[in-house]
């Protein structure tokens, strides 16, 4: 014979029933999502690589050689315009650098999540002032010396165009995004998306400023999807 419980009682023991059930089930959710993912990989052709910005020469240096290194321009990033839900996870952007060296910024181009701390070092024997008037992110870090730094968080997703107010042809790219899923190409313009669940997906290839062109790729649920971007 079934007792008689009370409509409390009766909702509290579905309660631990429920708990029990998630406890029970919830390793072996987790295993079929983490395990069942596809990736993309790829290669960007760079039709015409942009020329580099051409130094400048002040006063001082008129009429003698001017030894500087020129910006990597064969960069590339590539990148979801619209990632999966599980991209807004809460993740630590920690921090990255880009250099002064040589009169240029290395990285030229940097992609990094929204939070990250972007530190900007003095490595030359001149003074450098970095600043930006980029929507994403507007900052002005004053001149400064060699071997001091200083840095930015970015905070908003965006491109930020950073400069130096004293050597005009010092320029780069910080790209911001509020997902994981982006990559800068390699020297042989080669990237990676991995960790994506299987689906249908628009990928941009990013160069020099804006999106130059986007394809759209089918992820299985496990292995790689191949795609090349062509940027005319």
């Amino acid at each position: 014979m079934t007792p008689h419980l009370s409509p409390v009682r009766r909702f509290g023991l579905a309660v631990i029933g429920l708990a029990a059930s998630m406890i029970v089930l919830w390793p072996a959710a987790l295993k079929t999502q983490t395990g069942r993912t596809g990736s993309i990989r790829g290669r960007v052709e760079l039709r015409t690589p942009l020329p580099p910005v051409e130094r400048r020469p002040s006063v001082t240096e008129l009429g003698t050689p001017m030894l500087h290194d020129s910006p990597d321009r064969t960069r590339s990033v590539v990148y979801l315009e619209t990632a999966p839900r599980s991209a807004f996870d809460e993740r630590d952007p920690g921090r990255v650098v880009m250099d002064q060296r040589n009169e240029r910024f290395v990285p030229h181009v940097l992609a990094v999540m929204v939070g990250t701390v972007v530190d900007f070092p003095n490595s030359d024997l001149i003074y450098h002032n970095v600043f930006s008037l980029s929507r994403a992110k507007r900052f002005d870090l004053g001149r400064y010396a060699a071997g001091k730094s200083k840095g930015v968080r970015m905070d908003r997703p965006g491109v930020v165009r950073v400069f130096c107010d004293i050597h005009s042809h010092m320029n780069a790219f910080v790209l911001v995004f509020n997902h994981p899923f982006f990559d800068v190409t390699d020297v042989e313009g080669r990237f990676e998306l991995p960790s994506l669940p299987s689906g249908t997906y628009t990928v941009v290839g990013w160069y020099e400023g804006e999106a130059r062109i986007t394809r759209s790729v089918v992820v299985p649920a496990s292995g790689w999807a191949e795609v090349d971007l062509v940027v005319p």
